[in-house]
């Protein structure tokens, strides 16, 4: 699920948003990343409406690698 590190890839760490969660991801662009990380929490979270407001919760817990 996730990319490689490239020196300038975004990240982002569940845990950052629901404790304990160990899913990370890393892409090329913030919009990738949210791509990926709507379909972790559809997946293993059950959120099925990914919300204007949960996007900005995982925009802000974004950061580069």
């Amino acid at each position: 699920m996730s990319a490689p590190a490239t020196g300038n890839a975004r990240y982002i760490a569940c845990a950052e948003i629901v404790p304990d969660c160990p899913f990370t991801a890393t892409a090329a662009t913030d919009d990738e990343l949210v791509k990926q990380v709507a379909v972790h929490a559809a997946h293993d979270h059950g959120i099925a409406d990914f919300t204007p407001e949960l996007e900005a919760k995982v925009k802000a817990a974004i950061t580069t690698r």
